[in-house]
């Protein structure tokens, strides 16, 4: 041992012992800045990772609509047969312009189609994702990307669905609809937030994606979708309470050539912050424990 010790450097044997001390699983509690800059690389790497987070989405899609004939167009088809059936009964039991209630409608369901579809698929991002997350060692926001992905790719087929509405009914929104720009920004960070926060609930309580499918069921018929918000005339305040309310609202209204007031901002901004926080204080709790929990 003394020969041994002898023909090493001084220095090298310094820096043996040192790596010698550190444990090599260290158990003890992480702190609250620990647990942060975790959850800050976690972020950072799957920011990196966009393009295989893009690459995942897009195989989801279509892998979905293997085998069919028109692929993921079918979605654009039950999209336009869903518009086109509801605009008809609608205007003839109310007696609705459908000029003017047609295009309302069909952007109403394409984004609300989005909203659902990323609100349900969240909470079992991690579940459905077991497989890789057992096998390869990646961080957790990329299966929430994953799943944001795959719904930008959907939205974007159920988009032509609205510019053919609106290009038969000539509705044009004109310079207006840029200001629908910011609010899809603030939807695509949201619903990146929203995945983490549901999916991490999803993968701790199996409860959570059959109870959030239930509420969003509920949310469709008293959110404003298939009903224009200045039908309510008393009680115009109560549907402030609504957070889908604010979000739908500064993405539709600039597209329908109308003026987000400051006020669904302030709303919808607000919410934002909570959303985020809520996502961020529970991640960074349980993220050590996720791959335990599938």
């Amino acid at each position: 041992m003394t020969a041994l010790s002898a023909s090493v450097a001084p220095e090298d044997l310094q820096h043996a012992r040192s790596v010698a001390a550190v444990p090599i699983l260290d158990l003890r509690p992480e702190n609250p800045a620990d647990r942060l800059r975790h959850v800050i690389d976690d972020l950072s790497g799957s920011a990196r990772l966009w393009r295989l987070c893009w690459k995942l989405g897009w195989l989801d899609v279509k892998l979905r609509y293997r085998g069919s004939v028109l692929g993921p167009f079918w979605l654009t088809a039950s999209t336009a047969v869903m518009i086109g059936a509801m605009s008809i009964l609608w205007t003839k039991l109310f007696h609705i312009d459908l000029a003017n209630y047609m295009p309302f409608l069909s952007l109403s369901l394409v984004l609300w189609g989005f909203i659902g579809s990323v609100v349900n698929e969240g909470t079992t991002c991690f579940t459905q994702a077991e497989g890789m997350i057992r096998a390869m060692r990646l961080p957790f926001g990329l299966y929430a990307g994953r799943v944001l992905v795959r719904n930008i790719l959907v939205l974007l087929h159920n988009v032509i669905v609205v510019v053919v509405v609106f290009a038969i009914f000539h509705v044009w929104p004109g310079a207006r609809a840029l200001w629908a720009l910011p609010g899809t920004a603030l939807w695509l960070l949201d619903a990146f937030a929203g995945c983490l926060l549901l999916g991490t609930l999803g993968a701790r309580y199996r409860d959570i994606p059959p109870i959030i499918a239930s509420l969003m069921q509920i949310f469709f018929f008293i959110s404003p979708i298939i009903w224009k918000p200045e039908l309510i005339t008393h009680g115009h305040a109560l549907l402030q309470l609504n957070p889908f309310y604010a979000f739908i609202e500064i993405v539709r209204q600039p597209l329908l050539g109308e003026v987000s007031s400051p006020h669904l901002w302030h709303l919808a901004i607000g919410d934002s912050i909570a959303l985020w926080i809520a996502a961020l204080l529970l991640f960074m709790r349980v993220r050590a424990r996720l791959a335990y929990w599938i």
